[in-house]
């Protein structure tokens, strides 16, 4: 199958210094001006409208119990480079166990897993329902030949790259790397003409209630089966950060949850808004969570 990379490794690079900043710099700063960084904490996470609602939600928390939260969108992998090398201190959006498996393996001992904040979640190819095709064995002229992915440090993507190997019916189609926003707009222009497409698709996700979608069956199971989304930080932030580790540890909610922050954020809200929203909607459940 074809590849397209569309973002450098330096990009990511300058990325994450320029919003985790010299923490040397920071420190400095702090002893002069008498403020206290034990209250300030970098939430980092990738532009997927899943980890876009998990993400401000726990930091509109965090701002509630006094932290200075920062939010920090980055590629996948530099996320979790950020982390491993106490760049951020935390991330709410990692895909186990299929997904982020390789990530997970290389940063095992460089941080910290505190289990899943949500469970049943799925990762594949999505089609509309009004075409013919079921399964991703038997996809052949569909859609021009084209799956339109997502961000290409996503190991989604490389699934979705090499899935050929699985499926010899794919061996002459292309990947086509872009973002998850990017990727929902051609689904809804396509869906909205009643045209053939095919996306990497995950849930929750709110294009499921927008519109009528189907997984594509996947025999080889190249994409795994059920996923959870998990909670990561750096090593000893439960030390300096009790209060915001035990939030972070005790984070967990469901995939409506999830849906209810997401379709707000699609309709126009923002994400900041989103957030607040549900929060004052479920005071129980967010109490929960600093106990």
């Amino acid at each position: 199958m074809k590849k397209f990379t569309l973002v450098s490794a330096a990009l990511a690079t300058s990325l994450v210094l320029a919003a985790c900043g010299d923490k040397a710099d920071d420190k400095n700063k702090d002893e002069a001006t008498g403020t206290d960084n034990e209250k300030d904490i970098n939430l980092v996470y990738v532009e997927w409208d899943t980890e876009v609602a998990s993400t401000n939600v726990v930091g509109e928390v965090l701002k509630d119990m006094g932290y200075n939260v920062t939010l920090t969108p980055l590629d996948n992998g530099v996320m979790w480079e950020s982390i491993a090398k106490g760049e951020a201190d935390a991330m709410v959006a990692a895909w186990l166990p299929k997904m982020h498996a390789p990530k997970m393996e290389q940063y095992k001992d460089d941080v910290m897993e505190l289990g899943p904040n949500l469970e049943g979640a799925r990762v594949g190819l999505v089609v509309p329902k009004y075409m013919e095709v079921d399964s991703i064995a038997d996809l052949s002229d569909e859609a021009n030949k084209t799956i339109t992915g997502i961000e290409p440090g996503a190991n989604t993507m490389e699934i979705t790259e090499n899935l050929a190997t699985d499926y010899p019916n794919l061996s002459d189609w292309s990947v086509a790397a872009s973002s998850s926003g990017a990727m929902t707009v051609a689904l809804g222009q396509a869906y909205e003409n009643e045209e053939d497409i095919v996306v990497v698709g995950w849930s929750p996700h709110w294009k499921f209630a927008k519109y009528d979608l189907k997984y594509l069956e996947d025999p080889k199971e190249a994409y795994g089966t059920t996923e959870s989304i998990h909670t990561v930080t750096r090593l000893g932030l439960d030390k300096d950060k009790p209060e915001a580790f035990e939030l972070l540890d005790n984070f967990y909610w469901t995939s409506e949850d999830s849906e209810t922050v997401m379709k707000a954020i699609s309709e126009g809200t923002d994400p900041k808004d989103a957030a607040r929203d549900w929060i004052e909607a479920n005071e129980d459940t967010v109490e929960g969570w600093k106990k």
